[in-house]
């Protein structure tokens, strides 16, 4: 399996305490202003989905979909995470951009 560069750069912030995981943390983060990047695991419930997708929005906090619960919970050391947010601006602006470019590419392919 090819190595996630999006999933290694969420741990390197993770090891460097830039990261916020869980939902009470990740909403503290984005409601303190602390959150630049805010991702959701694709599996995590409707109702997640859409609690933060509407923080985010009002927030105009950046907010993806990536992975599922297992991958984001692993390369941050934990078992298993629906949500977490990126709180170094430099770091999640390296993640946002391999993102967009994850996002062209797919969206180029159909």
């Amino acid at each position: 399996m090819k190595p996630d560069k999006v999933l290694s750069m969420i741990g390197m912030a993770a090891r460097a305490g830039n990261a916020a995981s869980g939902e009470f943390s990740t909403e503290k983060a984005v409601k303190g202003g602390k959150a630049y990047l805010v991702v959701l695991a694709k599996d995590a419930s409707q109702n997640t989905k859409k609690h933060f997708s509407d923080m985010c929005a009002y927030r105009e906090t950046p907010y993806f979909e990536y992975a599922d619960k297992k991958q984001l919970g692993n390369c941050i050391g934990k078992e298993y995470r629906a949500s977490l947010a990126v709180t170094d601006e430099h770091l999640a602006g390296a993640i946002i951009k391999r993102l967009m470019e994850m996002e062209q590419l797919n969206n180029g392919g159909n």
